[in-house]
C-alpha cells in the first residue's frame, strides 16, 4: 500500500432492547456528532462518506437515505452506501483513500432489530430457492453449526457457557453494553444454544472516522493504522460447508497480515458463543490474546453496526495506549458466511 490509513475516532450508542422513541435518524445523529468532535472535523472536512445498513430491518426500500439527514444536507458530500454491516462500508471507504481521492472520510452504520421479529428477517438472507422458503432462522442455523462443533469434540456446553460469562463479565466495563455482569445461562432457545449463548436484540449505531498520513497524525495523538483488510466469502449452501471450520476468515486474515507478527487483542464478531470457538481456531488465537475486552456481540448485538463496532472498539484500545496490535473481525450471513479481518497497529511507544 502506498497510502498509509488510519482509524482516528470511533463513536457509538447506548445499545438498548428499544429505542421506540428515536427514529434512525435520532439514534444516529449524537454518534456523528460525537466522532466528529473527537477530530474538531466539520463535515465540510470530510472527503467521503459510507455507510452500511440494511433495508429489511427498516422495512422500507432506500432508507438509508433518510438517515443521510443525520450528516447534513449542506455542504455537499461524496456518498456511498452498502446494504450489509458497516465493517464493509470502512472496507469502500479503505480503498477510497488509498486511491487518493480524498484523505478523510467518515464510516457510520445503524440497526434497529426491535421492532420486527429479527430471526425471521434473517433467513432472508439465506439461498432464495432451497434454504429460505424453509425459513429456518438464525437461532437454529447456529444451533446446527454448535452441534457440530459439539459432535467433532471442539467445545462442550460448559466451555461454552463460559464464554458468554466472560463476555459479559468484561462488559461491565464498557457503557455502551446491553447486557454486563452475571446473566443467567437459561434455557434452551435451540439446543444446545441456551439464552446465555446467544445475543442480545437492540437497537444502536457507531461511527469512525478515517484519515490518510499526515492528516491522520494531525486529528489523533496516536493512530491505529490500518497494516492490513481483507475479506472472503463461503459457498452460499450450507450444506457443502464444514461448520466447525471458517476458511474464508483464515484467508482473509493471512492476506491482512494477521500471522505476521502476533496480535495482543481481538475484537471477534461471533454473535453466538460456539462462533468464538470457530473464529480462535481460523484466527490462531492463543490463550495470551485478549479477545473481546469490550465484551462482544454477546454483550451487544446491534445489527448492521456490531462488525464495525469491532473494529472501532480495537481502534480505541490502540489510541489508549491499552494495545498496540489488534486484530479486529466482522462477519454477515449465516454460520459466519461473511469474514472480514483487520489488523491495526500503533506507532511504538
Amino acid at each position: 500500500m502506498t497510502r498509509q490509513i488510519a482509524v482516528v475516532a470511533f463513536a457509538q450508542s447506548d445499545h438498548r432492547r428499544t429505542t421506540d422513541e428515536l427514529s434512525e435518524v435520532e439514534m444516529l445523529m449524537p454518534v456523528l456528532h460525537e466522532v466528529l468532535a473527537r477530530t474538531g472535523l466539520k463535515t465540510a472536512d470530510i472527503g467521503f462518506t459510507c455507510s452500511g445498513s440494511s433495508d429489511y430491518l427498516a422495512g422500507r426500500a432506500f432508507s438509508f437515505t433518510m438517515t443521510l439527514d443525520g450528516v447534513g444536507a449542506w455542504p455537499p458530500i461524496s456518498e456511498s452506501h452498502v446494504e450489509m454491516d458497516g465493517a464493509f462500508a470502512l472496507y469502500e471507504a479503505w480503498s477510497k483513500l488509498l486511491t487518493g481521492d480524498a484523505d478523510t472520510a467518515l464510516v457510520y452504520a445503524y440497526g434497529k432489530s426491535s421492532p420486527g421479529s429479527l430471526r425471521d428477517v434473517l433467513t432472508r438472507q439465506l439461498d432464495p430457492y432451497y434454504l429460505a422458503p424453509l425459513w429456518p432462522d438464525s437461532v437454529a442455523l447456529a444451533a446446527l453449526q454448535a452441534q457440530a462443533l459439539l459432535d467433532a469434540g471442539d467445545t462442550d456446553e460448559h466451555a461454552l457457557a463460559a464464554i458468554g460469562a466472560r463476555s459479559r463479565a468484561d462488559a461491565t466495563a464498557n457503557p455502551h453494553a446491553q447486557l454486563n455482569g452475571p446473566v443467567p445461562q437459561g434455557d434452551y432457545v435451540v439446543r444446545p444454544l441456551r439464552t446465555g449463548d446467544c445475543p442480545p436484540i437492540g437497537d444502536g449505531a457507531a461511527a469512525v472516522i478515517l484519515a490518510a498520513g499526515d492528516r491522520a497524525r494531525q486529528l489523533c495523538p496516536r493512530p491505529a493504522w490500518i497494516r492490513g483488510l481483507d475479506h472472503r466469502v463461503e459457498p452460499h449452501a450450507l450444506g457443502v460447508r464444514d461448520l466447525t471450520d471458517s476458511p474464508s476468515t483464515r484467508l482473509a486474515a493471512e492476506r491482512a497480515g494477521a500471522f505476521e507478527r502476533p496480535v495482543d487483542t481481538a475484537e471477534l464478531h461471533a454473535p453466538f458463543s460456539s462462533q468464538e470457538v470457530v473464529l480462535r481456531k481460523a484466527l490462531r488465537l492463543g490463550e495470551e490474546v485478549v479477545v473481546n475486552p469490550s465484551g462482544g456481540a454477546l454483550a451487544a448485538n446491534p445489527v448492521m453496526a456490531a462488525g464495525l463496532i469491532r473494529i472501532g472498539e480495537a481502534a480505541a484500545r490502540i489510541h489508549r495506549g491499552a494495545s498496540d496490535r489488534a486484530l479486529a473481525h466482522a462477519t454477515s450471513g449465516p454460520c459466519l458466511q461473511q469474514n472480514l479481518v483487520a489488523v491495526l497497529e500503533g506507532d511504538p511507544r
